[in-house]
């Protein structure tokens, strides 16, 4: 499984960062970022936690 985030929509407020790390972190811009390819299977609850708390509704995660 692979996460995505929106950037378009992304407000920058962390929650996925902080909840995630291991999967989420900013970019230049100051905007989350997904790491690229699969997601670890020991952060799939942790990534799904952040994609349900983000404010804005961009993440996703998708197979």
């Amino acid at each position: 499984m692979k996460a995505y985030v929106d950037q378009e929509g992304c407000i920058s407020c962390g929650l996925c960062v902080d909840v995630c790390p291991e999967v989420f972190s900013f970019n230049e811009e100051g905007l989350s970022q997904p790491i690229e390819g699969d997601i670890p299977k020991d952060c799939m609850e942790r990534a799904r936690e952040a994609r349900d708390g983000c404010p804005t509704d961009v993440i996703s995660l998708e197979e």
